[in-house]
């Protein structure tokens, strides 16, 4: 990939990630990358082409996260590092994972595979923990993280650490 291309990548993810996907032309986003409309059709066939590589350079991001999970037989381990997900967020894919928040309230472009392996991740290890109800108990602390992740993409609260310490100290971590 070009850096051009690279460049058109990411202004269009900004500007999907603040304004919506439906909310952000093609010619926008060629105008805020001072390229012709035309080489994004060239590049990407379509706004839905730019979409469909955007989620592809994330999808990558994802592996690297899961790459780490897989690599740790800690099932303790693997509960606290799906927690500080979305505290320690690399600033670097911040629009990223504010155009994936944003796109879940889009149903027709979310795709919910992205959270799948990491459910199956935490009904592994809370299974190894002798949980009750593993998968339930893999659910309910997916969606606890989630509404924690849309706050910080929102508004990055103050109390981050304090309230990260919070949800670790609610499985003795």
């Amino acid at each position: 990939m070009t850096e051009k291309q690279k460049e058109i990548l990411s202004i269009a993810m900004e500007l999907f990630a603040k304004e919506g996907f439906d909310a952000v032309s093609t010619s926008r986003i060629a105008k805020s990358a001072n390229v012709s409309e035309g080489l994004i059709f060239k590049h990407f066939k379509s706004k839905q082409g730019l979409l469909d590589a955007i989620l592809q350079l994330g999808q990558e991001a994802v592996e690297g996260l899961l790459t780490s999970l897989k690599e740790e037989d800690s099932p303790k381990e693997i509960i606290r590092q799906v927690i500080q997900m979305p505290f320690d967020m690399d600033e670097e894919q911040y629009h990223f994972w504010r155009l994936l928040y944003s796109l879940k309230w889009q149903a027709d472009v979310y795709d919910e595979s992205i959270s799948e392996p990491i459910k199956e991740f935490l009904t592994q290890a809370f299974r190894k923990l002798n949980y009750g109800h593993p998968k339930l108990e893999a659910e309910t602390l997916l969606i606890l993280m989630d509404g924690i992740a849309t706050t910080v993409l929102l508004k990055k609260p103050k109390n981050q650490n304090r309230l990260m310490k919070h949800v670790l100290n609610k499985y003795n971590l």
